[in-house]
C-alpha cells in the first residue's frame, strides 16, 4: 500500500455526508448520482458506502460504494476531489473493500472504468484487478467504452497483493 499523502479517516457514509458527496459527484462525473440516489443507497442493506474525511477539517475528500449480491461485490463508485487525487485516498478506500471481500469470502470484486481513465486503471491494477472485458459505449458525455476490471478471490490462494486490513476483515464496514 502506498504512503498516504493526504491524511484521511475512512468511515461509513452517513446522511450528514450526503451534501458533500453529491457535490463531489457533480465535480467528478458527467452523469452524477443525485443526493436522493445516494440517500437510497444508505437504506440498501446490500450496499456499503464509505467516505474519506480530511483529518484536519473533517470534509469529505473522497468516497466509494460497494454493492454485494450473494458472494459477488460490485464497486459502484469511486470519487476523489481533484485537488486530493494521487494522494492515496482512492487506494485507501479500495483497500477497505478488498479486505472486506477477503474477510467475507466474496468470489470477486468488479467495476467499470472509462477506457481513457489511465490513472484509475493503474490504481485498480495495483490492487490486483485485471481487465476482463469491455462495454461498448457504456458512458455518455462523452460517449466512451468501459473497461470491466475484476479481482477474483479464491479459496485463500488469491495471488493478488495482500491489502491492509482496514478494519473490515471482520465483516463490518
Amino acid at each position: 500500500m502506498e504512503h498516504l499523502k493526504k491524511q484521511v479517516r475512512i468511515v461509513p457514509m452517513a446522511y450528514e455526508h450526503l451534501d458533500e458527496v453529491a457535490a463531489l459527484e457533480r465535480v467528478c462525473f458527467a452523469d452524477p448520482w443525485s443526493r436522493n440516489m445516494l440517500a437510497e443507497e444508505l437504506d440498501n442493506a446490500m450496499s456499503a458506502y464509505l467516505v474519506a474525511l480530511d483529518t484536519e477539517d473533517g470534509s469529505v475528500v473522497g468516497y466509494a460504494g460497494l454493492l454485494v449480491v450473494a458472494d459477488e461485490g460490485y464497486i459502484t463508485n469511486v470519487a476523489v476531489r481533484p485537488e486530493s487525487r494521487r494522494g492515496g485516498v482512492a487506494g485507501a478506500l479500495l483497500d477497505v473493500f478488498v479486505s472486506f471481500a477477503e474477510g467475507n469470502r466474496l468470489a470477486f470484486l468488479t467495476l467499470e472504468v472509462r477506457a481513457s481513465n489511465y490513472g484509475a486503471i493503474a490504481l485498480y491494477g495495483s490492487r490486483g484487478f485485471r481487465g476482463v472485458g469491455r462495454r461498448a459505449n457504456y458512458y455518455e458525455h462523452p460517449k466512451e467504452d468501459a473497461i470491466i476490471m475484476t479481482r477474483e478471490f479464491g479459496d485463500g490462494t488469491d495471488d493478488g497483493d495482500e491489502a491492509a486490513d482496514g478494519g473490515a476483515a471482520d465483516g463490518n464496514l
